[in-house]
């Protein structure tokens, strides 16, 4: 509760006091003892790994000539680098770290995959297995090796920022801490692979889409849509910042995946109102993003740009092929995302349908809560 009152005394004189000031410092101050807990429960669950980890550390030879803390200055992005070894598939890769270096569960590993839980936790015991069974060595890849595992390590710090960005479970959108904690990494990265313009792409890309934090959630806690957020009140300086790394790295040519994605979150954060958006740029970069890294989700964004080009037929149908074919049907925002267009069509019956299977795969309350309210409204008609 005192947290909570900390949080009040700092947002109530800049955003006003909530409709329901009790309520709001209850659900602050429960907000704030499940990140205990959830932290608590990491670390307890991880003691033994880290231990283990110690002793390895403890029992190597002396490192060879270009091994040392100095050639990666951060431990933790260390430890990223040594766990993105090229002897396994990169998603192997990618979900030892998340899991045990970076505190995400098994769950929330598996939501980023847009895979089942079970599934995801095959996929660790393998991996695992495979680092005993080929011997393969737990230590500091040299300066040379890193580029081979940039890609990785890329894929590391953007999964951690994309849960901080938007938890995918829980009773809070955001979680600042993994945000924060990303965007940091994301700069080391930058500052030690200078010719990577991918590096200063994530960066830009994160930075773009951390500069609305603040205005992602009402007082209460609630989502609050891009369109309908409150610009003056982005973080401009961030802004600058992003856009000056994203224009960096579009000039590399040919653009990489990341550097296209901080140029589709440049031109949100370029329009000064939600009506003057370019739209016909933002399809242009999804156009080059799904030749790039083609993929279900990216599909469906492009899908989404063209229905705000062109109209909602325009990316319904697009829609309708990627429910057809199953790859996303797990995924909540491709059901919030056809009930949203079936609503603008005014076919309300069966964007009914689309919200109530959205909210059946919903991971947290505030988008849980906005769904409901959606659902409702089409509901009347």
């Amino acid at each position: 509760m005192q947290d909570a009152f900390a949080v009040a005394l700092e947002r109530w004189p800049r955003d006003g006091r909530p409709r329901n000031p009790s309520a709001w410092l209850v659900a602050t101050a429960r907000h704030k003892a499940i990140d205990v807990l959830r932290r608590a429960g990491r670390f307890e669950a991880l003691r033994a790994e880290l231990g283990h980890t110690l002793e390895l550390e403890s029992s190597r030879e002396p490192e060879l000539p270009g091994l040392s803390d100095a050639a990666i200055p951060d431990e933790r992005l260390r430890l990223i680098f040594t766990c993105c070894h090229p002897a396994l598939a990169l998603d192997a890769q990618v979900a030892l770290a998340l899991r045990t270096l970076c505190g995400l569960s098994t769950d929330e590993i598996a939501r980023a995959f847009l895979v089942e839980p079970p599934t995801l936790a095959q996929r660790l015991v393998r991996a695992k297995r495979k680092i005993a069974d080929a011997g393969i060595p737990y230590e500091v890849p040299s300066p040379d090796l890193l580029p081979e595992r940039l890609e990785a390590a890329m894929a590391v710090v953007y999964l951690v920022f994309n849960e901080g960005y938007s938890a995918s479970q829980g009773d809070a959108l955001l979680r600042p801490d993994l945000s924060h904690e990303a965007i940091r990494l994301g700069r080391l990265l930058a500052e030690l692979l200078p010719g990577s313009s991918e590096a200063r792409g994530l960066l830009a890309l994160m930075l773009l889409h951390d500069a609305r934090r603040e205005t992602r959630t009402t007082p209460d806690g609630d989502l609050v849509l891009l369109e309908e957020q409150d610009r003056t009140r982005w973080n401009r300086p961030q802004i600058e910042e992003g856009l000056a790394l994203a224009t960096a790295a579009l000039a590399v040519r040919p653009a990489g995946a990341y550097a296209l994605q901080a140029a589709i979150a440049a031109e949100h954060a370029r329009a000064p109102r939600a009506e003057a958006t370019d739209w016909r740029a933002i399809t242009h970069f999804y156009d080059a993003l799904v030749r790039v890294r083609p993929g279900p989700v990216v599909e469906l964004n492009r899908a989404i740009a063209l229905a705000m080009r062109d109209g909602p037929e325009a990316g319904l149908a697009l829609v309708a092929d990627l429910e057809r074919r199953g790859d996303l049907d797990g995924y909540y925002l491709l059901w919030a995302t056809e009930a949203d267009l079936l609503r603008r069509l005014r076919r309300f019956a069966e964007a009914a349908r689309c919200y109530r299977r959205a909210l059946e795969r919903v991971g947290t309350g505030p988008e849980r809560r906005y769904l409901e309210r959606r659902l409702a409204e089409v509901e009347r008609g």
